[in-house]
């Protein structure tokens, strides 16, 4: 067995980094101690202890207890579990938990219904997606969700600590450190938040030292590449990039500059380049039009190049788009637009906008068009909107210098 599961921990005081759960005090720990357990929903990325966690609330329970995982389980282990209940055997109820229950469909989840509610089966699931989006809502509405957060630097410290000490306890060795605060460190912050990747590095770290020596660069070896954490499929793939996004809007370029780095390290430079795109329209937009252009060409010269240069041009339209004036007056325009029309306020196009090139059009109301380029300014008051929207306005001038000087050329039509 890896490391992580033989060094799993036995009691609430060993699960590290989830204080706002599990601290003396806390509801979640009052529940657990109580023995009175609900329908309960574990929502948190790897490797933070939810599968711990709810391994020992089972060795606590009297019930009877079933473990699924959802990645290899289907509706006949279900049901043959679902079976048990009323029988002998599940006297004091059946306590069913699934990991990664985000893997089984809808039908599966709703299989479980009746029974979590009259209390046959008590469900502790754990998932690391959102749970508001994977699983079924009847499910979710039964159940109580606690979210587990990334462990940090440095509740992560004790956790490598732990694996050393174990390691040394199971095989009788005695592990020397030319720099053992060092070393944990070099772990703790490689690890990006995930305990199992921790007690990972210090497995590899133990099966590789020569002498029972550990050396920092050791440790840097073995952890160097874990800290990220990047699935494009995932809640990871879209937090990223809604920070990135943010960042931008935001005018904060060390800020954009961090998670742009982030997610071309995880090989994601696609989506960095579409939202670079989506951010210059959506939230520079009109106030310095140029910033798209500029955006474009810093893209196609990436993509030419590749990384790792592909980080400077894709820098330089981070820093660009961060450092400009903003104004969000185009996306608020056309969403207004889109609102009326998906509300049926579409009405029919103005006769004088009709298309009138051919014989007997007058006959189909197409009455004149009046042509703007014949008028002194290029512009003549017509009627553009259908009669429904007639004097509608989508679109506000934003307070920007560029919008502004727009504003003042319209005035003078």
């Amino acid at each position: 067995m890896p490391l992580a599961d033989r060094a799993r921990p036995s009691n609430l005081d060993m699960i590290f980094g989830q204080e706002h759960l599990l601290a003396k005090g806390r509801p979640l720990r009052k529940i657990i101690e109580s023995g009175n357990i609900p329908n309960m929903v574990f929502y948190g990325p790897p490797g933070v202890g939810k599968t711990t966690l709810a391994r020992i609330i089972a060795d606590r329970s009297k019930k009877r207890l079933h473990k699924l995982n959802g990645t290899s389980s289907g509706t006949a282990d279900i049901k043959e579990i679902l079976a048990e209940t009323g029988t002998l055997g599940a006297e004091g109820g059946i306590l069913l938990y699934i990991d990664e229950i985000q893997y089984l469909n809808k039908k599966q989840q709703q299989s479980l219904l009746e029974h979590i509610e009259n209390g046959d089966v008590t469900l502790i699931a754990s998932t690391a997606e959102n749970p508001f989006f994977y699983i079924y809502g009847a499910v979710l509405s039964r159940s109580t969700v606690f979210q587990f957060q990334p462990l940090t630097p440095e509740s992560t410290i004790p956790v490598a600590e732990h694996g050393f000490a174990f390691i040394e306890k199971e095989s009788g060795r005695t592990f020397r450190f030319d720099d053992k605060d060092a070393v944990m460190k070099t772990i703790a912050f490689g690890c990006g938040g995930d305990a199992r990747k921790a007690l990972g590095a210090v497995e590899l770290c133990a099966t590789a030292c020569d002498d029972d020596y550990i050396t920092v660069e050791l440790a840097k070896e073995f952890s160097q590449k874990s800290g990220q954490r990047y699935d494009r499929d995932g809640d990871s793939h879209y937090d990223l990039l809604s920070a990135f996004q943010k960042s931008i809007r935001g005018s904060d370029e060390n800020a954009a500059l961090h998670y742009m780095s982030r997610l071309l390290l995880a090989g994601d430079m696609p989506s960095v380049c579409r939202r670079l795109i989506v951010a210059a329209a959506e939230d520079i937009g009109l106030a310095y039009p140029n910033a798209v252009v500029f955006t474009k060409a810093c893209i196609d010269s990436a993509l030419q190049v590749g990384m790792p240069e592909a980080r400077i041009p894709l820098a330089d339209a981070v820093i660009l788009l961060c450092t400009s004036p903003k104004s969000n007056s185009g996306v608020v325009a056309v969403d207004k637009a889109f609102a009326d029309v998906n509300k049926g306020l579409i009405g029919d196009v103005p006769g004088h906008l009709k298309d009138a090139n051919y014989a007997g059009s007058k006959t189909f109301g197409r009455t004149t068009y009046q042509y703007p380029h014949d008028f002194p300014n290029h512009w003549v008051k017509q009627q553009y909107l259908p009669d429904v929207l007639k004097d509608t306005v989508y679109y506000d001038f934003g307070e920007n210098k560029n919008e502004q000087a727009a504003l003042q050329y319209r005035m003078k039509l």
